[in-house]
């Protein structure tokens, strides 16, 4: 009778767990499309605040260095941040600088002031890296304790949420609501959502002072396993970067075709993508970390001949779906596979994602000055390099959990 009244005590107790763990996710989820919103949602708008204020194109690219540079800058911080206060108030730290940084863009906007603008992106940036790591130390730990490969679907939220940025902006434009408007609107979403989101997140444990000592920054730095994972995420992410900023030009400039055919190569990568994103786990689940990095570099390669082919444009939208396709699942991976010990997983996460974020600093102006040496499509053919660098550094996405056979 107490074994059976004991045994029914512990299976409430499991099912609140598997509850609360369901509830984190579906926040993890949240915070990562709320992200892609705030982030990508202002970007879209890029045209009218380089008009605002009145900004030529050097000038525009100089100012975003301000959100590149803060970006890149603080992810090497997020990590001790996150180990300290854990993910939930990282988040939320991360995403009011967000918020502050929109609202400083609005009124720079507003009033014609580079300063302005140029301080509301640095907050933007540095929130931005300290939300970004926090959110997918958050993931997966979510993920190791389902036990189910939830991080590509985490990070398709992340690019549903840009694509839903895109459209409010686009709506935005078409109704003449200025930037600042939207900005505003967008800041105010950002923080109440955040507000009510981080608090379904996993509770930080009792041993949170042993967590809070799981290391320092200068000896995941010296860990093997964790840079090559930054090399994964490096060489994905200049994949993924690459065609963000160039494949539409690539179409347009290489090929003679319109505007409106670049947009649509453009959105054949991006959907590809997200669909690999929202599907890959699967993936991951039957053939490991390890098989799914080197196939999804095999078909990001494939693509990538295509479009640089020179065959015609029928190839370069095959080769965008390949492309997108395949540089889906190195990012999230590269993640998951830095977070896999809990204790160090702020650290981990920071430091291979200072070394995979350097690709979207580094990307676009190298791109740039190879093509107006060699053209924009054997520019491109750079982008080769990258895909090996994942490649080389692929083992190291295997598990070094014992017994996460799953994810190997």
């Amino acid at each position: 009778m107490y074994a059976g009244r004991h045994y029914g005590r512990v299976m409430t107790v499991d099912v609140l767990d598997r509850r609360r763990l369901e509830g984190a996710k579906v926040a993890v989820g949240v915070t990562f499309a709320a992200n892609g919103l705030a982030f990508g949602g202002w970007l879209a708008r890029a045209p009218a605040v380089r008009d605002d204020l009145s900004l030529s194109p050097a000038g525009f690219g100089l100012l975003l260095l301000c959100l590149s540079g803060a970006a890149v800058s603080a992810i090497p911080l997020a990590g001790p941040v996150v180990q300290r206060v854990g993910p939930a108030r990282a988040v939320l730290l991360g995403s009011m600088s967000v918020v502050l940084g929109l609202v400083g863009l609005g009124v720079g906007t507003a009033a014609g002031s580079v300063v302005a603008a140029g301080a509301g992106l640095i907050f933007i940036g540095m929130g931005n890296s300290t939300w970004d790591v926090a959110m997918n130390v958050e993931g997966a730990d979510v993920e190791r304790r389902l036990g189910r490969t939830l991080m590509p679907r985490f990070h398709a939220g992340f690019s549903l949420g840009t694509v839903a940025g895109a459209g409010v902006s686009a709506v935005a434009a078409a109704a003449s609501v200025t930037v600042a408007v939207q900005v505003f609107v967008m800041a105010a979403v950002a923080a109440v959502l955040m507000l009510v989101t981080v608090r379904r997140f996993l509770p930080v444990p009792e041993d949170r002072d042993e967590r809070s000592h799981g290391g320092r920054v200068r000896d995941a730095w010296r860990e093997p396993r964790t840079l090559l994972i930054g090399v994964i995420m490096l060489g994905f992410g200049f994949t993924e970067g690459a065609a963000n900023d160039w494949l539409a030009i690539g179409l347009v400039d290489g090929y003679g075709a319109s505007e409106t055919v670049g947009a649509v190569g453009f959105g054949f990568f991006v959907t590809a993508m997200t669909l690999g994103r929202l599907f890959g786990g699967a993936a991951i689940e039957r053939w490991g970390r390890v098989r799914t990095l080197r196939l999804t570099a095999v078909t990001a390669l494939a693509g990538l001949l295509l479009v640089v082919s020179g065959i015609g444009v029928p190839a370069v939208l095959a080769g965008a779906l390949l492309w997108g396709a395949g540089a889906s699942l190195g990012f999230p991976i590269g993640m998951s596979a830095a977070a896999d010990d809990p204790l160090r997983a702020a650290l981990r996460v920071s430091v291979a994602g200072s070394i995979g974020y350097g690709a979207f600093l580094a990307g676009p102006p190298l791109i740039g000055l190879l093509a107006e040496r060699f053209g924009v499509l054997r520019a491109l053919s750079v982008v080769a390099v990258a895909i090996g660098l994942g490649l080389l550094g692929s083992g190291a996405a295997r598990s070094s959990v014992s017994g996460a056979g799953s994810r190997r």
